[in-house]
Order: C-alpha cells, then structure tokens, then sequence
C-alpha cells in the first residue's frame, strides 16, 4: 500500500476544511434586510467613487449615516413624527453627521467629529440638533446636557411626496448645506468651514 503524498494530504485537509467551513455557515442565520435601511451621503457628493477615479477636487468635508424610514401611506410630520418631540432623523440607529473639519452651524464653531443628529420639528420649523452622544439608537436616551448646538431651520413644503427619507449635502455660495426631505417636507441645515 502507498502512502498519500504530503500534496495528497493538503489537498484532503483542504476538501475537509472547506466543508466543515460550509457547515458552520449553513448554521449561520443572517438577518432579514431592514425594513428602513441605512443609508449614507458624503460631501463632496459621491466622495468614495470620486476617489477610485482619481476625480476629487475638493477635501473630504461631511458624512452623514440615517436609516430611512417609509411613508407608507402614512401622515409622516404631525403623526408618526409628532411635532414638539426629539425625533432620532430617521429609523433605528439614530442618524450621525461627521465633520472631518471645524465647521460653523448656526453662530456657533463645531469641531470636527462625530455627532448625532436629532430634531424636533414643528408646522413651520424644525429644531436641528447636533448632540456628542453617539452610537445610540433612536432618541431614547436623548441627553440635552449633550447637545452642542441647536438651529432652528423653516420647513419648506416641496408639493410632492418623498416616500423614503432622504439626506443628501448640496453646495450653496461657498457652504453647503445638509438637506433632509420627506413626506412633502424639506429642511436644509446650513454649514460652513474654516
């Protein structure tokens, strides 16, 4: 009788690793896709593909991660979103804006950083919330000794409906601004950096 090569044998040990690799997956249970999935806008807009081109022609600036909730045939703003109340600015996790520069909202300079982006939103305005409070889910555990600025914004009624939550970035004279849309409701946050 022959001996099995020690090629052989790695080649055995092989095959079993990747069925035993098989079984532990087939174990695994993955969970279901969210019914508000999370979702992510850069500034500039569309940074990361910009970057693989070799086609950025401004710094890094702003990064802003939410869960976007549906519509649903829902009355969104004054319902589900009640006016008066500290709203997470999205589903689940509450929504994170990252500066990767000083910036100022409203009178006051931000470092750059990590926050949480909540507001409370009323018929005309909403309240903008920037709070150092991070990696939390929903406004639970809002903590108003947290926040680090507040800006009081108009709601703008755009005349159709937005079924998904939606957070973008776009440029306005040397600044930008971080527009949140839903329902027939737009909101833009002004920033500006140093």
């Amino acid at each position: 009788m022959q001996t099995p090569s020690l090629s052989m044998k790695r080649a055995n040990l092989l095959v079993l690793s990747f069925f035993i690799c098989l079984a532990t997956m087939a174990q695994s249970r993955f969970p279901a896709v969210d019914k508000s999935p999370m979702d992510m806008s850069y500034y500039p807009v569309n940074y990361p593909i910009l970057k693989i081109q070799d086609k950025v022609t401004e710094p890094l600036m702003a990064r802003v991660i939410y869960s976007r909730p549906q519509k649903s045939g829902r009355k969104v703003f004054g319902e589900l979103v009640e006016y008066g109340s500290v709203w997470r600015m999205g589903a689940n996790e509450a929504t994170e804006l990252e500066l990767y520069r000083d910036a100022k909202i409203g009178d006051k300079r931000v470092k750059k950083g990590k926050y949480t982006l909540y507001s409370i939103p009323t018929a005309d305005k909403w309240t903008i919330i920037l709070n150092k409070e991070t990696d939390t889910w929903g406004a639970f555990r809002y903590d108003s000794l947290k926040d680090v600025v507040r800006v009081d914004v108009p709601v703008v009624r755009n005349g159709e409906e937005t079924e998904a939550l939606g957070i973008c970035f776009e440029k306005t004279n040397g600044a930008i601004s971080l527009v949140i849309g839903w329902d027939d409701e737009i909101v833009r946050l002004p920033i500006s950096f140093f």
